[in-house]
């Protein structure tokens, strides 16, 4: 028959991820959760108004966390979740509990 191919997974890092879920902090201390393409673009539009509705009312913006994500999907999936947390387990996500 054909030749087997083994599957070998994507080795995620941040130079190679498609998607990113982030975690931004705004000016009046809450915390705002995402996902792109190009975080730094993404960073960028939130702090020039362009963002999020949400974040244009709550400038400036500070990002304080971001993983890589294979897909959108996976994206979704994740920022979800993060969303689903209490604001004390985004904190300690983030490295900074009970700020």
């Amino acid at each position: 028959m054909g030749r087997s191919r083994k599957y070998k997974p994507r080795q995620m890092s941040p130079d190679n991820a498609d998607w990113y879920v982030y975690i931004i902090r705004c000016g009046d201390g809450s915390l705002y959760t995402g996902i792109a393409r190009n975080l730094n673009e993404r960073i960028k539009s939130h702090n020039t108004g362009e963002g999020g509705r949400y974040t244009r009312s709550h400038l400036p913006v500070e990002l304080v966390y971001s993983e890589s994500a294979a897909d959108r999907s996976n994206a979704l999936r994740r920022e979800h979740a993060i969303k689903q947390l209490s604001r004390a387990s985004k904190l300690a996500l983030i490295g900074q509990p009970g700020r």
